[in-house]
């Protein structure tokens, strides 16, 4: 049967040092032009344009109670 061994398995290196990379990630971040950049787009800029979307089209379609050749528009 596969996976009764009586020795241990020898662990990947690579994997051992993505790993450790993983865990001590915190330790070695530092704030450059592409980290805020890429912080400014995920926590500004998308929940911005998500919000200004809805914001916009809120209570602009109503799905409910319509018939074949009504619009979904309502101004």
């Amino acid at each position: 049967m596969a996976g009764h061994h009586k020795t241990p398995l020898a662990m990947d290196p690579a994997l051992i040092k993505y790993n450790n990379m993983y865990i001590n990630r915190h330790k070695y971040f530092r704030w450059n032009r592409k980290t805020a950049t890429v912080g400014f787009v995920y926590m500004v800029a998308i929940p911005f344009v998500v919000g200004y979307l809805g914001y916009k089209t809120d209570a602009l379609w109503d799905m409910r109670g319509k018939r074949r050749g009504d619009t979904i528009v309502e101004f």
